[in-house]
């Protein structure tokens, strides 16, 4: 528990005994620098990410040391091309991934212009303005409208003082504060009526306040120190390490046998240092190492397209995480709601006359008022304006805490009245004149506004003979009694214009939403039936109700409940943390409370007016709060994704039917069926254009389910297809093999980066291919220009001496892609007859 909530039941006389304070001279500067000493600086310590930790995050990745690895081998064994070749792929791979990070983390410095930089405080008494970071313990701080709270503290004067702590509770509407004790000690933020905490803002009033925890201590810090402690790694990061130790031990476990059975085979023909640079050949040949480089060529184009729609990505692989969440988690303020109050119904009286008095017993003529206040205003009709300018204020009461009422006494013309609002039950017990059936009406309206999540305040009115006013001015509670009731207003805080839309997608694409909310379990249910996420405003879970759930009743809440109200950072953080044990999840939040949730998410998303602490445990950050603008990152990282996965089953397919064939075939001949450099050169020449597989176009249909990395669906694809290739490739080999080893060499290269060219665009669709969207230009540019250099090649003085070709025949060419015509034939026949037995 907090340390704060401790004086919650204290009175504001022993608070600034125990904290050694007066309140009317503040702490001397001298006592103040020396709890500067003690406690430390008013400020959380963060981790900012340097760039050399951007730069240092691009090398985390199994495939990244697995090139590192090859490039050092064909080094050492003096294949200074091939090295070079792998370690350009790695350049640019870094490079890319860097820019586009780095460049991310530098738009949201930015953003920082939100933290508190001055708080007013009493020293030596008199008021002056210091840094933030220099408050200390027992410091008073003067509080007014618009001010950010520097610090947690306990109030000790007040004057209609209202808080928004939407940052840190999940609360929409202001918080009215008293500087009173309160009779049971809080447990939670939420229960502390007369502590205010540090990154929450003022709403309307004025207060004085007395310091208690400062840094690290108040609620932020404590919230700050949750989140540190969470070690987050995205579930792309994860597929894609389990992927490359499974090609890893694959290929090694192949070439050893391979090395070994040449060795065996052949005896002492058998050239121990070629057969050793053949065997790392093959294995480089087989990594599909341009797989980080296709990633994040794809991701920075999709952190591109996300930037101009006001999204900045900080970590590029969340991109295509986006396109795996099962579960979206979100908080309803902002995100399903505008969270702006609006005035949205009127108890059975004059719409007119009801607006009038409610604004006159607010603060409609201040510059800055309270969001009450403010709805009223809006409300109003240019011409009930120019009415409510013929009214003078008089008199204003502020609002009473104890009696949750407020009033004012009016003139218009020469009539005093006075207006008095609050809480409906408040007000209807000032106005006996309201009985029966029209009280039962009033009643029944009031409760039905409860239940539909509003908030509703009652007004009542009274005449005022002129010879009573002095009275009033100095004991005006005695005249508040036998009032006239004028009506009741309801307040809404209304559904955005996309929510339901974005809702509807979301379930299009296979992805549930949850609502995670500090509000009351009243206003989270009528949101969430308003916008079909539930069927009654029952369908609620509170956070108190999940805390007395064992742990298995805790895993079955998680699933069935869709709504949780009132819930802690900590319950947050551990809905999260469960539903991650079985689902891919996203979660929206902003607040302070937030942040541990944000760290454990599969992917985390906040907004720009986000807390600090949030936005340093986001991976994305959305300038504009909208459920929409996340479904459209969801479609751009199945994109993506789906783009990703081309890349791998054509490469994997491709390279292991080859990668097979060469290693066996080379078992039966005295000579290599291809050179090193040549495998190498095929691995180049396949590969680069893979690049542009990012710019491809997706099939609508391959975008419609939440997207995964299926290591059975990749092996089992790649598997299949990679028989279909091994075959080919071996008659390929009873072609050639009666040919001179050159000529064997030659159009084996020739056919089998053809073959692999050809094949990205069977695998494009998981149906008919011809049925599939057009390819990208870029794509078909690449894949044809790479196919030209590798039939050309052969034919130059370039690719005679450098990588051993011979000139192909001409009928030699024209039987190659008769053999590449029957590949595809039948590659595309076994393609669709897995697909249409595996449910795709």
């Amino acid at each position: 528990m907090l340390e704060a909530l401790n004086y919650t039941t204290k009175t504001s006389e022993e608070i600034l005994d125990e904290l050694a304070v007066s309140p009317k001279s503040g702490l001397s500067f001298r006592e103040a620098l020396k709890r500067q000493k003690e406690f430390g600086k008013n400020e959380i310590t963060a981790k900012g990410l340097r760039w050399y930790n951007i730069f240092s995050r691009q090398f985390k990745s199994s495939f990244i040391y697995l090139l590192f690895g090859a490039a050092f081998l064909s080094f050492v064994l003096g294949q200074k091309i091939d090295s070079l070749m792998i370690l350009i792929f790695i350049a640019i791979n870094t490079s890319l991934g860097f820019y586009q990070e780095y460049r991310s983390e530098k738009t949201l410095k930015l953003l920082k212009k939100y933290a508190v930089s001055y708080a007013k405080v009493l020293r030596d008494g008199r008021e002056d303005t210091v840094r933030k970071e220099e408050l200390a313990p027992g410091d008073i701080i003067i509080l007014e409208t618009g001010d950010k709270i520097p610090a947690d503290a306990r109030l000790i004067e007040t004057t209609e003082f209202a808080v928004d702590e939407t940052i840190l509770t999940g609360e929409s509407v202001p918080i009215l504060k008293t500087d009173k004790p309160i009779k049971k000690m809080a447990k939670e933020p939420y229960e502390a009526k007369n502590i205010i905490f540090a990154g929450t803002t003022v709403v309307g009033g004025m207060a004085k306040a007395v310091v208690l925890d400062i840094g690290g201590r108040t609620a932020i810090g404590s919230i700050a120190h949750l989140a540190g402690e969470v070690r987050h790694q995205s579930d792309f990061e994860k597929n894609i390490n389990k992927f490359s130790q499974f090609i890893l031990r694959l290929v090694l476990v192949t070439v050893f046998l391979v090395f070994v059975a040449n060795i065996f085979i052949k005896g002492e023909q058998a050239n121990l240092i070629t057969l050793a640079i053949f065997s790392i050949a093959l294995a480089v040949g087989v990594i599909p190492e341009a797989l980080p480089l296709v990633a994040t060529f794809s991701l920075s184009r999709g952190a591109l397209h996300l930037a101009k729609n006001k999204v900045v990505v900080r970590r590029l692989s969340a991109i295509e995480d986006l396109g795996g969440i099962e579960i979206l988690c979100a908080d309803k303020t902002g995100t399903l709601t505008k969270n702006i109050l609006t005035v949205d119904d009127f108890a059975p009286y004059s719409q007119k006359e009801l607006l009038l008095y409610a604004n006159l017993a607010g603060h409609f003529l201040k510059k800055n008022i309270d969001s009450f206040d403010a709805a009223l205003k809006d409300a109003l009709s240019k011409d009930e304006k120019q009415l409510a300018d013929e009214y003078k204020i008089i008199q204003h009461i502020p609002f009473n805490p104890a009696l949750r009422r407020n009033a004012a006494l009016v003139l218009h013309g020469k009539r005093y009245e006075l207006v008095v609002r609050g809480a409906a039950e408040v007000i209807l017990k000032l106005c006996p004149a309201v009985l029966g059936k029209e009280k039962k009406e009033i009643l029944e309206w009031i409760k039905k506004q409860g239940e539909e999540g509003k908030r509703v305040m009652a007004i009542a009115r009274k005449k005022m003979a002129m010879e009573n006013l002095e009275k009033f001015e100095n004991k005006p509670e005695t005249f508040i009694k036998e009032l006239e009731f004028a009506g009741a207003v309801s307040f809404v805080d209304p559904i955005k214009p996309t929510t339901k839309a974005a809702l509807q997608q979301a379930k299009e694409l296979g992805i549930a939403v949850k609502i995670l909310t500090g509000d009351s379990r009243e206003v989270a249910g009528s949101v969430a039936r308003q916008v079909g996420l539930i069927g009654s405003p029952g369908e609620v879970l509170t956070g108190d109700k999940f805390d007395e759930m064992d742990a298995r009743e805790q895993h079955l809440a998680t699933e069935r409940y869709s709504v949780f109200a009132r819930v802690s950072p900590e319950q947050k953080y551990k809905i999260i943390k469960l539903l991650q044990e079985k689902y891919a999840v996203g979660f929206l939040g902003e607040g302070i409370n937030d942040a541990p949730a944000l760290k454990i998410a599969g992917v985390s998303l906040v907004v720009q007016s986000a807390s600090d602490v949030a936005r340093e445990s986001s991976d994305i950050v959305l300038l504009e709060k909208d459920l929409k603008v996340i479904i459209d990152g969801v479609r751009e990282g199945r994109g993506i994704f789906e783009n990703t996965i081309k890349y791998i089953k054509t490469t994997l397919a491709s390279n292991f039917g080859n990668f097979f064939a060469v290693a066996g075939v080379s078992l039966f001949i005295n000579y290599l069926p291809m050179l090193p450099l040549q495998i190498l050169l095929l691995n180049l020449l396949s590969d680069f254009p893979m690049v542009a597989i990012s710019t491809d176009t997706i099939d609508r249909r391959d975008i419609n389910k939440p997207k995964k990395y299926n290591v059975k669906d990749l092996i089992l694809t790649c598997l299949l297809l990679g028989v279909v290739s091994t075959i080919f490739d071996f008659i390929f080999f009873g072609i050639f093999v009666r040919f001179s080893p050159a000529v064997l060499q030659t159009n084996w290269f020739i056919g089998s980066n053809i073959t692999e060219m050809l094949l990205v665009f069977l695998i494009r669709s998981k149906g008919f291919f011809a049925k599939a969207p057009m390819p990208s230009l870029p794509l078909l540019a690449l894949s044809v220009l790479s196919i030209l250099i590798t039939i050309i090649l052969p034919y130059t003085d370039f690719g005679q001496k450098i990588f051993q070709f011979t000139a192909p025949k001409a009928e030699h060419i024209a039987l190659i892609f008769i053999v590449v015509g029957a590949y595809l034939a039948l590659s595309e026949g076994v393609k669709i007859y897995y697909y249409r037995n595996n449910g795709a």
